[in-house]
């Protein structure tokens, strides 16, 4: 699906914006022009709101679960047709290593789906209070989860199609009408998705919508209209602050999966060297733009030197470079700015740390936004390094006196998304694991994040959650009805 241009789906329509401008879509590999995207204004973000507000208000879309089921079967079926014209897109689009979209860029997200329409057929809307026995007269009740109403989600631009499918998914199973905005990076990943919905589903008019701008200003419509219900976003901790200032005058519902820097701690009797390669390749993978990354490794000083011995040999070893070629694992950052930002940590990191490996601007590449895979220690915990998202790259080795210590700099940071806890001992682990302030925790290498279970962070790593019951539910009211006992006749 690598076409010159794309179209925005607004009240069941396919459609440019209004005005006919549209804005290029960059490849970060090589820094080409694609195609190009629907440069929304106002008005058609307006269009799109109130045509959501239309279906919300005015079709049984929010009380037929039945009908919302079959409708998310036949978007993960279309999507499943076109599988394999998104996989080179999305490469294009993203810079993501196509091997990536054999995992979660790609085919896992659609296999994703199915979590919602298998608890579409399970999942309680209506739950009964019987009376309590002394209460006179007595009141029957009933406990009612039903749609949220209008939500807007945004999604970012380093697992876009994966993001798209998980709040649009979950918003349309739970009840509500939908308009995405995507990153201007990635707008393909989104009208993709509208256009599959327009091809491939019955969804009704209006109740999902898919714009694109370039412009902050026309989007910022989105956080701060009346008719919107709720706003779930992905993004940066700074973005989810403006988002909750926009949002708060109407006191919209939010879900904000945020940043994080995410701490793995080495125990002493933990196997380094089958967790050396974990940490090495999770720190290049899709060129370290994932918010969940372990980002800094804890170790005691007596075995940091063999850690970072074993990550640097492995590191230095990892497949990175074009990301059409099957065997990268890593390729270049999704876009200019994150490619200076990036770059600007690099400068800090030469500045403030021991640099292992990498930390400078690579001469690999004549065009793209590349940068090293880098490896730094012997740094503060409480330096700038360790304490914010670099979204790139970069692994952080820092030396624990004990595990009091551990887990006081593990937890010293305003984010708590995710971490892990490495041991032989799995119980002792479990203890440790508990005391950490984030949302997901994975012990000797099991995988917290599935869909069954809830994604989302402690702290200034966000709002609410995704995934999971709890996924749904963020999009849900609850509502209690009392009635009398009926007399009998």
């Amino acid at each position: 699906m690598i076409r010159p241009d794309h179209l925005m789906l607004i009240d069941g329509n396919l459609v440019t914006a209004t005005t006919d401008r549209v804005f290029e879509n960059i490849n970060p590999a090589n820094e080409e022009v694609i195609g190009h995207a629907p440069d929304a204004n106002a008005g058609d973000i307006e269009r799109a709101i109130l045509a959501a507000r239309k279906a919300f208000d005015t079709t049984s879309w929010s009380t037929d679960h039945a009908f919302r089921r079959e409708c998310l079967i036949q978007l993960q079926q279309g999507l499943q047709k076109e599988v394999e014209s998104i996989r080179p897109m999305l490469v294009a689009e993203v810079g993501t290593p196509v091997m990536t979209t054999y995992g979660i860029q790609l085919d896992e997200c659609i296999g994703y789906i199915s979590h919602y329409v298998d608890l579409l057929e399970s999942y309680q809307w209506d739950r009964m209070v019987p009376p309590p026995g002394s209460e006179e007269p007595q009141s029957h009740r009933v406990v009612c989860r039903e749609a949220v109403g209008v939500v807007v989600a945004i999604t970012p631009w380093n697992v876009p199609l994966y993001l798209n499918i998980a709040k649009t998914a979950a918003a349309l199973a739970a009840g509500c009408t939908v308009v995405l905005k995507p990153a201007p990076d990635t707008a393909f990943s989104a009208l993709v998705l509208g256009e599959i919905a327009h091809k491939y589903t019955d969804i009704p008019a209006g109740v999902f919508n898919v714009v694109t701008t370039s412009d902050n200003s026309v989007a910022s419509v989105l956080t701060s209209h009346p008719a919107v219900d709720a706003i779930s976003l992905t993004g940066s901790t700074a973005t989810g602050r403006k988002i909750m200032a926009a949002a708060a005058p109407t006191l919209k519902k939010i879900t904000l999966e945020l940043g994080g820097k995410s701490p793995a701690i080495l125990l002493d009797d933990a196997d380094f060297e089958k967790i050396a390669p974990v940490l090495a390749a999770g720190t290049c993978f899709h060129a370290g733009q994932g918010c969940a990354i372990y980002t800094r490794a804890l170790v005691s000083e007596k075995r940091k030197d063999e850690l970072v011995e074993r990550i640097a040999g492995i590191m230095g070893m990892i497949p990175w470079g074009d990301p059409t070629d099957p065997a990268n694992i890593m390729g270049p950052v999704a876009n200019a700015r994150q490619h200076e930002s990036v770059l600007r940590y690099y400068e800090i990191a030469n500045e403030t740390s021991r640099v292992i490996l990498g930390g400078q601007r690579t001469d690999r590449f004549e065009k793209g936004y590349w940068v090293e895979p880098t490896l730094i220690t012997d740094v503060d915990p409480m330096s700038t390094i360790p304490q914010e998202e670099v979204f790139g790259p970069l692994l952080t080795v820092l030396t624990y006196k004990d595990e009091e210590d551990a887990i006081a700099i593990a937890n010293n940071t305003i984010f708590g998304l995710a971490g892990a806890v490495y041991s032989d001992d799995a119980e002792h682990a479990l203890s440790l694991a508990r005391r950490l302030r984030s949302g997901s925790i994975g012990i000797n290498g099991a995988a917290a994040f599935h869909s069954s279970v809830p994604f989302g962070g402690y702290k200034q790593s966000g709002l609410g959650r995704e995934w999971g019951t709890e996924g749904l539910e963020d999009f849900l009211e609850v509502k209690t009805i009392a009635y009398p006992t009926l007399a009998k006749k």
